[in-house]
């Protein structure tokens, strides 16, 4: 890898997506959208938006990052830039990195722009800084980055990515701790959650609702959320294929 062509691939991607107003307006608005519908849908209730706000608002960015990632790397693949851009000197590390670096700069924008709106607008309750609720934000939305990298090596189309959604995302939320506390769960199932990055995206985002200073669970959950989406873009440059599919 060599940081030069990292950045060119960076800047190379950023152009591309500041051309498309409807992905930026889908990475911006649409997780501030939800949040806001779930504001009012507890409106009664401020309570529970409080502590299921602070989980969805983990949840909303590493979905919205896996979909737009996913799909704006698929489109580089089926258009054959892929394979030109491989057929010259850049590595797979310069290519997944330039990707992951283009993406991660958009990440830290939705992430800042989803908690602004929580805490500001919306008066999120919750006892830590603003500070550990961006971070845990931020470090899902790279995660989204990452599983939509390592995805997109795997689908022909965008109708293929989407079907990923049930089998990547779904199951995730479904076992992270956000419906059910996961030590209620059945054993297969607790064992399974306890494997899953999301869990621990949603057990940050819990620390920092109940706890005023950083704990060590904190800092467990924030380490395992960042090492599960670089591990995930090491096994998403190993399985890059230089042919279109």
């Amino acid at each position: 890898m060599k940081p030069a062509r990292t950045l060119a691939t960076a800047r190379r991607v950023l152009r591309q997506l500041a051309h498309d107003p409807r992905t930026i307006a889908l990475l911006l608005f649409v997780p501030v959208l939800l949040l806001v519908l779930l504001y009012y849908v507890f409106d009664a209730d401020r309570r529970s938006f409080d502590s299921i706000g602070a989980s969805l608002l983990g949840i909303f960015p590493l979905v919205t990052m896996f979909l737009v990632t996913s799909i704006a790397t698929l489109r580089e693949r089926t258009s054959g830039t892929l394979e030109r851009l491989l057929s010259m000197p850049l590595g797979k590390g310069d290519l997944i990195a330039g990707y992951a670096l283009a993406f991660g700069v958009l990440a830290a924008v939705q992430a800042s722009v989803a908690t602004a709106v929580a805490v500001w607008l919306l008066d999120l309750n919750f006892a830590g800084p603003p500070g550990m609720l961006l971070l845990i934000a931020l470090l899902d939305a790279l995660l989204g980055t990452a599983l939509g990298l390592f995805v997109s090596a795997f689908a022909a189309s965008e109708f293929q990515v989407v079907q990923f959604m049930p089998a990547v995302i779904f199951p995730q939320i479904l076992l992270c701790g956000l419906f059910a506390p996961r030590d209620s769960m059945q054993p297969v199932l607790e064992y399974v959650s306890n494997v899953l990055p999301m869990s621990y995206a949603v057990d940050g985002m819990n620390e920092v609702l109940q706890h005023a200073d950083p704990t060590g669970d904190f800092a467990r959950d924030a380490v395992i959320v960042a090492g599960s989406a670089l591990l995930v873009l090491f096994v998403g440059a190993a399985t890059l294929r230089r042919r279109t599919p």
